[in-house]
This record gives structure tokens, sequence and C-alpha cells, in this order.
């Protein structure tokens, strides 16, 4: 690393047990792993044994920010690694947050924070320019994560930015999260790690300033990326979104124009996007019969006791089916289900869940293991559509496109920045040109003209054909894993289409780009694909080392093989641009065992791993540098 171009240039490690704060050089992971989701998974494989539960003071929790964190134009997002007590069985994971909290971090002196041991009381952290200090919490105990928010902006300074675990996070419901400021959350339970740690909060600021390597570079590179996002209004397809909407930006952004901001008719104030708004807003609209302000508060009533979004989706969906079954009803809840999409109902799940009141107590389970627990009808209503443990909802079908199947076959978790490069990014906004919309202009021929140039081939954006979608489930990795080491935030980044172009194709280089302006290392688009395949690699053999056994394991929910299907969100028709761009529909379609295990075969091929089991060769690991974890595989037998 020369110098600390784009780096703070330390990482913060913090034993809660014996209450000591060291601090180790970035430099010391930076080779090879550039920052972001490398150093994480490497200081995850170096410190965490697969022995470690998720409620063990071993387990580590490691907040990351990449070299282009808190830099313009690539925003301020935080990586956070460790194992997550929501997965089945417990094992390695990751989350991302964006906002302000990480470029923070750095300005204080630090590219990221590992937190170990266990608290024998309740503490907060304060790092402050290059120090980190220990505090008693005993008043935070017990509150929301918007309340301790503001009760510690109130006592250390409006400047100061703090991520919080709630109510459900002290209370070891496995999918509780953290929250950040500017609402910015982190789910796969590091919510309920921190609180089993006795860590309340982490407040962070500084004074500090990111030394940049090429400033003329950035700034061209900065006008280039404002003049392909164009004027266009960036609209969610999926939301129904209330008038007189506020936009917002994460700190050091140059606007995704994505991010909503909501003011109820109280004065109520929050974040409104993606999963966050999306999770309730349905439900509230089958019960008032329109979109309703009870959408938005559902939103920060999850926030303020500090539980993912995404698994009480799941459970409410679980609940009317099971309603329908007579399995569960209002009398053996204590919850009052006849008025699911009400705020009453949202009020009183999320409080029982968080407190572990009663039925919540079985809930905080998670969604999978409070199905299983109240018998096989039960557990197969969750089972018909849920793509992993940690309650997400089978999202970008692998029915529908292939290529999302190789993506979610690979991750401890729903890979949302992988399969929406496919999926959310692209084909949903080819489905209002494909339906006839007026003004849509991302049509099939700009579709294969993103295909070729970011995927090499017009085939990656054919979905009549299982032919080249290994090929584009490897590079998307590549090319993904490599920014979340940058890292840059999925909403812009990579920047597939643009208004203004003449084709309407956007730039794959952008991402290298920024790297080399703010580091003055020379990474072009390739190199930064090499540490995403580096790094993906390095994930790989995490996972093995804790029980994912390559081909036998990397699977999709069964029903994807056997249950035609017939619906998805936001794209009621199934289309999708077929052979030459042609409209296709792909309803009542199953993705066969035989085209799976076949687009396996060229998959483990294209990355240099054995064909016949999926796991991965010594002479690949060589060749990627990661010699000094071949001989821990190779002891537990996972490496050929």
């Amino acid at each position: 690393m020369t110098e600390h171009f784009g780096y703070a240039g330390n990482i913060l490690r913090v034993d809660l047990s014996s209450g000591t704060v060291s601090s180790t050089p970035t430099k010391k992971y930076v080779d090879g792993f550039l920052g972001g989701r490398g150093i994480g998974t490497k200081i995850y494989w170096e410190e965490v044994t697969p022995e470690v539960a998720a409620f063990d003071p071993e387990n580590r929790l490691i907040f990351v920010t990449g070299p282009a964190t808190g830099i313009p134009p690539a925003g301020s997002r935080t990586q956070i690694y460790g194992k997550s007590p929501a997965r089945i069985p417990e094992g390695f994971c990751y989350s991302n947050f964006g906002g302000s909290w990480g470029a923070q971090l750095k300005f204080a002196g630090f590219d990221g924070l590992i937190v170990q041991g266990k608290s024998e009381r309740p503490v907060y952290l304060l790092i402050r320019d290059g120090t980190a200090e220990i505090r008693d919490a005993s008043a935070l105990w017990g509150k929301g994560t918007v309340e301790v928010r503001e009760a510690l902006k109130s006592e250390l300074g409006r400047n100061v930015r703090v991520i919080a675990t709630g109510p459900a996070g002290e209370n070891g419901v496995v999918f509780a999260n953290l929250l950040a400021d500017e609402d910015a959350s982190g789910s796969s339970g590091f919510g309920a790690v921190m609180g089993d740690k006795k860590l309340k909060a982490i407040a962070v600021t500084g004074s500090g300033k990111l030394a940049v390597a090429d400033k003329d570079k950035l700034r061209e590179v900065t006008k280039y990326v404002r003049h392909l996002l164009g004027d266009e209004l960036r609209v969610d397809p999926s939301l129904d979104l209330p008038p007189d909407m506020k936009y917002d930006t994460c700190f050091a952004c140059v606007g995704c124009r994505l991010r909503n901001l909501y003011e109820a008719k109280d004065g109520t104030k929050g974040k409104y996007m993606c999963a966050s708004a999306l999770f309730y807003q349905e439900f509230a609209k089958m019960h008032y019969g329109s979109w309703n302000e009870a959408s938005f508060f559902a939103t920060r009533i999850c926030d303020q006791y500090g539980v993912d979004v995404w698994p009480i989706m799941s459970m409410i969906v679980w609940m009317l089916q099971c309603m329908g079954a007579g399995i569960l009803t209002e009398e053996n809840t204590g919850l009052p289900l006849s008025k699911i999409g009400s705020l009453e109902f949202i009020e009183t799940l999320v409080k029982k869940v968080a407190l572990r009141e009663g039925f919540g107590d079985v809930l905080a389970q998670g969604p999978v293991r409070a199905a299983a627990s109240l018998g096989d009808e039960s557990k197969a209503f969750m089972d018909n559509w849920l793509s992993d443990p940690l309650g997400h909802i089978v999202m970008f079908d692998p029915r529908v496109m292939s290529t999302t199947g190789l993506l979610y076959a690979m991750e401890p978790r729903q890979p949302i920045p992988q399969i929406s490069e496919i999926a959310g990014r692209l084909v949903a906004h080819w489905v209002p040109w494909a339906s006839g919309a007026p003004g849509a202009y991302i049509s099939s021929d700009v579709l294969r003209g993103i295909g070729k140039k970011f995927w090499g081939s017009e085939l990656a954006m054919d979905f009549s054909t299982h032919e080249f979608k290994a090929s584009s489930a490897k590079i998307t990795q590549d090319r993904i894993v490599g920014n979340e080491c940058g890292i840059f935030c999925i909403y812009i980044y990579p920047l597939y289409h643009s208004p203004s172009t003449e084709d309407y194709v956007g730039d794959p280089s952008l991402e290298s780009n920024i790297i080399s302006a703010v580091t003055g290392q020379q990474i072009d688009e390739k190199g930064l694909h090499r540490i995403g395949e580096r790094v993906f690699n390095l994930h790989r053999a995490v996972m093995a080392r804790e029980g994912h056994r390559g081909r036998e394991s990397d699977t999709i929910p069964e029903f994807c093989h056997t249950q035609p299907i017939q619906f998805e969100y936001a794209n009621a028709n199934l289309l999708v641009p077929g052979k030459d761009g042609e409209i296709i529909s792909k309803k009542d379609n199953v993705l066969s065992r035989d085209a799976f295990e076949k687009m396996k075969d060229e998959f483990y091929a294209l990355r240099g791993w054995d064909v016949t089991t999926g796991l991965q060769t010594k002479a690949k690991l060589q060749e990627l540098g990661l010699q000094e974890i071949t001989a821990d595989l190779e002891a537990r037998g996972l490496v050929v």
C-alpha cells in the first residue's frame, strides 16, 4: 500500500472481555484483498474457526470499509462480517449498509473495526480521532435504535454517527439487525450478535481527511459518472410511492435518486425505499384499500425494535397460509391476525417478537425454525417460497432467469447485489418497455448491447437458453465481489445503462478507474475482476470449512425444480428477453435438475475447480495467491 491513499491506515480492535483496545496496520490486508469484502473475509478466515458459535465471545463482529468509502462519487458503504445466528446451521455471513457511518470511521482514523469478547454489562463504544473508549450503556439498554442514536448525538454532538442494536438484539432474536444514521440498516442477525456481546452502540466521529492519489483523474471520472446518470428519475418499479416524496443521498454519493425520505402527517420522518418500504406495502393496501401510512410506520417500528423486515414479511405470508389451514388462530398466537395489514397488527407482532413475549418467542427463532416447530404442514408452507433460513423470499426466480440459480447456490444468504445485476437492475427495467410503457427506453436491443459490453456476449440477456449462463454467473460474481472490495453502492454501480449515451449502454470501467484514481494503483476492469475472483475463492474456502460441500451443497430450493412458476412480484406476466431479443414469458416454467447440473459442470470448469465434486483445486488457489489456505483445506479433505 503506497502511502495511505484511500485508506485511513489502521484497523481498530476492541476486546470487550478484557476491555483492551489496539490497532493493526491496514496494509497487512490490502495486497490482494483491497478492502471491504476482501479484508472482512480474510479476517474471518484467520480468526473465526468452525467450532466458534454465533453467541460465543470468540465470534467476531467485523466492520470494514473500502478505499472508495467516503470519497465521491463512490458513496459511503460499510460491510459487516461474522458468524450469523440466523443461518441454519450457524455460519459465516455478511451484511452491507450505507449512510455516513463508514466515512466517519475512516475520518476517525480507522478502515475497519474488529469487536471480540463479551462485556459483563451494557456498554457502547466511542471512536474519535484515533482513540476508542468503552463506555457504560446501562441507561441505553432496552431503548430502541432511533432513541439510542438521538441520545448519543445529544450527548456527543450532532456530528457523531451511531450504529445501534435494539431490544430485539438484546433479547437474542436471531434476525435482529443494526440501524445507523440515515436509517441505514445491516441485517444477517448481527444485531443479535452485538446484543449478546452487551454492546449497545458504536459512535464514531473524526476530523481527519482522506488523501487521494490523483485528484484530477478522480474529478474527471466523477464528472463522467454524473453525465452518465443524467437527470433520469430512477424509480424502483416495485414500489407505490406516496406523493411529495423527497430524495436523499448517502455521504459522498452523486445521487442515485432511489433513496426516498417520507414525512408522515404527524411529522415522523424516515427512509422509505427498497425492502424497508416493500415488505408491508401490499398487506397495508389489502387492509386499507390503497396506499396507507401504515406501510411507512411498519418500517419505523421494525427499525426502532431492531428487526430485519424480510423475515417479518416472510412470517406474515406464512401466517396467512397457516390461518387458512387452521394451524394458527388469534387465540393460539395472541396476534390480531384478522387485521394483518393494519398498523395495530404490525405493532403487536414486532413488539412480541422483539421482547420474546408469548408466540413472539417462537417467531424469534427465525422463519424456518418457527415453521418447523409447528409441524410438517406448517414447515411445507414456509419451504414453498423461501430462499434461505434468513427469511428471504425468492426474488428474481431461477425458473425465470436461470443465471440467478448459480448465484443463489454459492452464497450463505440471498446474494441481492449479484442477482440484482441480471434481474433487478436490467430485466426489471426492461419489463416496462416490453409491456409498452410510454417513454421506456431499455429495449431488447439495449439489453443485448449491455450483455455484449459487460459480459462479452448477447447471450447473457437471452433467457430462452441455458447457454452462456455459467459464464454470466462467474463474471457477475467476480465483478460484484470486486466492487464489494471497493466498496461501491449497488444502486449506482455497475452503471449498466444511461440516458446520456447514444446506445443507452453504460460503462463497465468506472469502478476500476475510481479505485485507480483514489489509491494510485493502476487497476483496470480485468484487474478488479481478478481481485473479485480471489476473494470469491477465499469466501468459498470459508464456507467449505464450515460445512458447504461443493456440488452437493450448491443447490437451490427444491420447488424451483418441481413447481411451475405462476407469478413473480413486479413481473406478473413473467416476461424476459429471449433469442434475438424476442419477448417471451416463463410462466409454467421450472429449472430442470439436469439443466442446472450441466450449468454447474460448466461453472466449475470455468472456475478451475474439480468438476465432479465442485471442490476447489490446489492449482487454482495457488494461481490466485491463496497458498496459505490450501494446507487447512487439504487437512480437511476439502481441496483436490
